[in-house]
């Protein structure tokens, strides 16, 4: 079917929307679609998902529109495309209900057909509710917060996501590749129809594109599937480092009814049959991206593909967007792919829930794989209001809906039924469920290998096991027990790899019990990376290794901590399972700040790390705060060491400090204001491999550390004491955004001094100031204990930074930003003062995209 975005001025309201006459009672306000309608509600330390949410609290939202369907339309079919909407949608058109859906990550279809009056405008209300909380993990926002398309075609046209093309081989000179296009009949007799097929490279010639056609027969209110099978010539083949793609556009046209033959078939092959007896009947198109590749897995071999061995260096991801909520855009997810890339990532994880297609999309055009996962809860809750209340009647339906979106683009390599399912262990008819969700997969995708999440067995368990196992979130198995391997063994029975969370202790031993295992490290501590990537690598059974978690996420507030105590303090005794969240997360705990990103993009400390980890040359130099010198560290499982790229400490001179350098190189000197504190080889034992410490006494100035490796030198990095605030500078990722009210400015700011150095130990008032074609979608900063709004213009920087986005509008022209603060001058990423307008940025109409 054709497909219109349909993002433009939709009318939003809170609370639940059941009669014509609360439009004139509640105005509204006008919002673009996506569209998050919790995240500027205010938090609360008396939210009822507490932590988990980050302190925010769901409720009743609802969005109207008014919609025209032609008149031209009224014979064929048309419908509403969600990629998600956040949850217990329903789905109402002039009043009437014409459908509804429950799971809030998942892609659904609305057939409007029999309720549209044709010719005239038409209301669109669509309510949404949130307010049974918590209702996931973690933070979920709530509303429209993918987005809707508008979608007509005629009575026999293409199912929505009902284009699968898929690699069968690849040789030296061809890949042989197979597609199904699947057809909808909505008519009330049966119909044959002619269904072609052309791939192309992406950009390149469409008088190069192989094509192909098969005639198909589908019955009256039902679906047909055309089969077809074609080789591509010198094909290039998609990867991580070389995502080339190719565009696939499908057409199906209405050849007749079928009785006890066909009109339509008999005209079509009739070599004599005239142009305008073709042009008759009615055609519908649909297109998607498309790469050619293989995946294949196995215990000798690993994981390859295209026949090459791949070791995933993986980042788990929350489905939110930070500052802007869960509102999900190409630019903010391919953004987000690229600063990953740029770190060492060639994966990710959509954890623990389907991602949006603007993620799926970024990742095919960017090159990063997917681990793609399914749901976080089956019929045994994790939360109160979570899926698990919907499990049983919907779960067929929505997983495949997430697998036929999917299933086309090369970015997904893998697919996952579930994280830490508490069916794991045989309870809630775990074993049969993990079997039938791995089949109804490879129904429907029988090419890439299916996974799942498992945990230690902290919950899982009835009560008679359970007495005597730790109760820790992810503690690990008890030393020398194989209960794990033994209440888990017939839930991995349909799966082809099998992902270990929290469990690579037991990675070599699991091999022995179970050579033929396929090994996945699928949620793994983020300060272990240095110690166990090596591992990973040198197994190859183990496909690779997911971080919780790559980019800082909304909720789980505070999992990710580092406290620094005197030997006596009871937290020392209590260890890291002490610093959970529902201990010492308290208001206004926002953020999970256990990350290699934080909410804003910016890259942590932890991020770095595992850069160097990752195969990064690069020096990394960070101090501890002096308050910590001679500390006991109490770490949570999920934390990293309290490093600051900072040498900001006014009224420590004098003070023991510690210095932390991050280096693959074999040594590392120090130097403090020129005197060398020596060089010391770069350890490569745990707990931290590829980092060295250096003692010292502060001293305001410069230090610098230098890597060398046979006596040369590799890289440096040098940290500032920094002077007052003197400047803001505003700096662009972009300077011109397209004016289709989906692309973003980010606009980096900085507190600087007179000489241009970032002042980290500073905590601003800012203001925002915008004009022109755009709006100010997100103000705020990547401090994780905040009780701010993003959608206010007020904001307070955190580490001498914060950020603006600015979103488009649908119409072209000038943009300025200021950004105010008291005393300090605005400047340019240069330095250069701006003028008195602010930041000079501009949007621009794209008539090339397409809808």
């Amino acid at each position: 079917m054709r497909q219109t975005i349909l993002d433009e001025k939709w009318t939003f309201r809170r609370g639940f929307l059941d009669s014509i006459g609360q439009l004139d009672e509640d105005p509204g306000t006008t919002v673009d679609l996506p569209h998050d309608g919790m995240i500027n509600t205010p938090v609360s330390p008396d939210a009822p998902a507490g932590s988990d949410s980050g302190y925010f609290t769901g409720g009743m939202t609802n969005y109207t529109k008014y919609v025209m369907f032609p008149e031209e339309w009224k014979d064929g079919c048309t419908g509403l495309y969600f990629d998600g909407a956040m949850m217990n949608v329903t789905v109402e058109i002039n009043g009437c209900l014409a459908g509804r859906h429950h799971y809030g990550y998942s892609p659904f279809y609305i057939d409007l057909t029999p309720y549209v009056t044709f010719g005239k405008e038409n209301r669109i209300t669509i309510n949404t509710n949130t307010s049974m909380q918590p209702n996931s993990r973690w933070y979920t926002g709530s509303g429209l917060y993918r987005g809707v398309r508008l979608c007509h075609g005629p009575r026999i046209h293409i199912a929505p996501d009902g284009i699968f093309v898929y690699t069968k081989e690849i040789t030296d000179t061809h890949a042989f590749l197979e597609a199904r296009i699947e057809v909808e009949n909505a008519a009330s007799v049966s119909r044959l129809a002619e269904v072609t097929l052309s791939l192309s490279e992406e950009g390149g010639d469409p008088g190069a594109a192989v094509t192909a056609k098969k005639v198909i027969h589908i019955s009256a209110g039902s679906t047909g599937t055309a089969r077809m099978a074609f080789p591509v010539a010198s094909p290039k083949l998609w990867s991580a480092d070389d995502p080339n793609l190719y565009s696939v556009k499908a057409s199906v046209r209405d050849l007749g009814e079928y009785r006890t033959h066909c009109d339509g078939i008999l005209s079509a092959t009739d070599n004599t049959a005239s142009d305008a007896s073709v042009s008759s009947f009615d055609t519908d198109e649909a297109s998607a991206l498309f790469g050619i590749r293989t995946v294949t897995a196995d215990p000798i071999r690993g994981l390859r593909i295209n026949g090459a061995e791949t070791k995933l260096k993986g980042g788990c991801l929350h489905h939110d967007n930070g500052l802007l909520g869960a509102v999900s855009l190409y630019e903010t997810e391919s953004r987000k792919v690229k600063k990953l890339k740029e770190a060492g990532f060639n994966a990710v994880r959509t954890a623990h829930n389907p991602p949006s297609s603007a993620l799926v999309e970024a990742c095919d055009r960017l090159g990063m794989y997917i681990f793609d996962e399914a749901f976080d809860a089956w019929g045994i809750a994790k939360r109160g209001g979570d899926y698990s209340q919907f499990f049983e009647a919907d779960h067929e339906k929505d997983l495949t809906a997430f697998v036929k979106r999917d299933r086309i683009h090369p970015s997904v390599i893998i697919w996952s039924t579930g994280n830490e399912i508490p069916e794991r262990g045989g309870l809630g008819n775990g074993y049969a469920l993990a079997d039938e969700l791995a089949d109804i997969i490879r129904r429907l995708d029988a090419t890439r290998p299916v996974s799942n999440g498992i945990c230690s067995m902290w919950s899982g368990l009835d009560d008679e096991l359970a007495i005597g196992q730790r109760q820790e979130q992810n503690a690990g198995n008890e030393a020398g027990s194989t209960l794990w391997e033994r209440a888990t063994e017939p839930f991995t029975n349909g799966l082809d790899m099998v992902g270990y969370n929290y469990m690579e202790d037991i990675y070599e031993r699991d091999h022995e019990m179970f050579p033929e295992r396929v090994i996945l490290g699928s949620e793994n501590f983020p300060q272990q990376i240095g110690y166990r990537w090596p591992l990973v690598e040198s197994l190859p059974y183990v496909t690779g290794d997911f971080t919780w978690t790559a980019w800082d996420y909304l909720g789980e507030a505070g999992i990710g901590k580092a406290a620094y105590v005197e030997k006596d303090d009871p937290l020392v005794e209590k260890g890291p399972w002490a610093l959970m969240p529902q201990f010492t997360s308290h208001f206004p705990w926002r953020t999970a700040n256990c990350a290699d990103f934080d909410i804003t993009g910016h890259r942590c400390p932890q991020g770095d790390y595992r850069s160097v980890v990752f195969g990064s040359d690069k020096t990394y130099l960070y101090s501890m705060h002096p308050d910590t010198f001679g500390k006991v560290q109490v770490m949570s499982m999920w934390g990293f060491p309290g490093v600051l790229s900072s040498w900001n400490y006014k009224g420590y001179e004098g003070k023991p400090a510690m210095l932390v350098v991050y280096s693959r190189a074999e040594e590392v000197e120090v130097l403090v204001n020129g005197k060398s504190l020596g060089r010391k080889k770069v350890g490569n034992e745990k707990p931290m491999p590829c980092s060295v410490t250096f003692e010292t006494v502060y001293e305001p100035g410069k230090v610098e550390s230098i890597s060398f490796s046979g006596g040369k030198e590799i890289s440096r990095d040098t940290l500032i004491t920094a002077g007052e605030p003197a400047q803001i500078a505003l700096i662009p990722e972009k300077d011109e955004m397209r004016a289709d009210g989906h692309d973003v400015i980010y606009v980096e700011i900085e507190i600087r001094d007179k000489d241009g150095n970032i002042v980290p130990d500073t905590d601003l008032k800012l203001t925002a100031e915008i004009e022109g074609n755009a709006v100010l979608a997100a103000f705020g900063s990547g401090n994780p204990v905040t009780d701010e709004d993003y959608t206010d213009p007020h904001t307070t920087s955190f580490r001498g930074r914060a950020m603006a986005v600015i979103r488009a509008a649908y119409e072209a022209g000038a943009i300025g930003l200021k950004v105010l603060a008291d005393g300090l001058t605005a400047v340019s990423a240069d330095g250069n003062a701006l003028p008195a307008e602010g930041l000079a940025l501009r949007s621009y109409m794209d008539e090339s995209r397409e809808s």
